[in-house]
């Protein structure tokens, strides 16, 4: 394909992840759509879910990313056909030590290779300093950053070795909250000094490592904005992410339907398109919907609409256009 040629509707498209429920999913892959999530409802038995894959890919004007949460633990989607075999989550895999670590990585990543996907929004690289934290816990390898780091490009090497795209995540560390992102917009409230002696040094080793893509949390550090804004949406987030960790890579939204974005509980209220848009200013590349409903291909549409007279826009959906192609290209024999 030549991709010179793409219009910049296809090119916008390509910056959305969507999952299946809602249906609309087939329609936007012929449109460009970028990848797909899957959940733990969409992966009923192997057959079944190799020819999902197989389905979409074929419907799919450029090859797209196959993605899912395949930590382990309690984020682990493709339980209904393990037979009661369960992956152990980041804590315990790294309390067992590297060997059990990079051993159980690969059986993660090998049997994602066998069903297609391509895609996994793994490793979480939170430092978890708060014990009452309710959403991140035994999901972090540990309290201790250089050993997150640590496990983090473990990690992050046997997937790519394995032709999986790994996603660390979630900048600038979910480690310190003492709320569920999906429920509301926790505050981080310490100072930068805190931050990146703590909760971004794994982020920082990440970008030095090469990492491919990072995922930007829904998350309120005081460090970056005194207004409540979310990281994901923070321009002052997402420079430091460039600029002072000099990350390359594709930055992702964690999910756009949860309520750290939506807005909740006193924080500010986004709408969708307005979050979408402070997003590409601020400097996405590309966005997570869990749904594929006609209210998101909608929230595409508007923003489609409001780019076709903005400059700005269009030039920052080119540039994320060519950083996702880019890494599809990387990867190209696996997509």
């Amino acid at each position: 394909m030549n991709c010179d040629s793409l219009d910049l509707k296809t090119k916008l498209h390509q910056m959305f992840i969507l999952g299946t429920v809602g249906d609309k999913y087939f329609d936007a892959l012929k449109k460009g759509l970028g990848g797909i999530i899957f959940f733990t409802d969409d992966i009923i038995s192997q057959t079944q879910f190799k020819s999902l894959i197989i389905d979409i890919k074929s419907n799919s004007i450029i090859p797209p990313f196959l993605s899912i949460d395949q930590e382990g633990g309690r984020v682990e989607r493709t339980q209904n056909i393990h037979n009661g075999k369960k992956y152990l989550s980041a804590k315990f895999a790294c309390e067992k030590g590297m060997n059990f670590l990079k051993k159980q990585t690969s059986e993660i990543a090998k049997e994602l290779k066998s069903y297609g996907v391509n895609l996994n929004f793994a490793p979480c690289i939170d430092t978890n300093t708060n014990p009452n934290n309710p959403i991140i816990g035994e999901r972090a390898f540990s309290s201790d950053p250089e050993l997150v780091a640590e496990c983090g490009k473990i990690v992050s090497d046997i997937y790519s070795k394995n032709g999986i795209i790994s996603c660390q995540k979630h900048y600038p560390g979910h480690g310190d909250a003492n709320a569920d992102s999906h429920l509301t917009l926790p505050k981080i409230d310490l100072p930068i000094e805190i931050m990146e002696k703590i909760h971004i040094k794994p982020f920082k080793s990440a970008c030095e490592y090469g990492a491919d893509m990072i995922m930007a949390a829904h998350l309120h550090c005081t460090c970056f904005e005194k207004d409540p804004i979310p990281t994901s949406l923070s321009k002052t987030a997402l420079d430091y992410l460039r600029n002072e960790l000099h990350f390359d890579g594709v930055i992702i939204s964690d999910d756009m339907v949860m309520k750290g974005v939506n807005g909740v509980n006193g924080s500010n209220e986004f709408g969708a398109v307005e979050a979408c848009i402070m997003g590409i200013k601020a400097g996405l590349n590309m966005f997570i919907y869990r749904n594929s409903t006609a209210e998101t291909i909608s929230v595409i549409e508007s923003v489609y609409e409001k780019a076709k007279n903005d400059e700005i826009l269009q030039k920052l959906i080119n540039q994320s256009f060519e950083k996702i192609m880019s890494l599809k290209s990387k990867y190209k024999n696996c997509l």
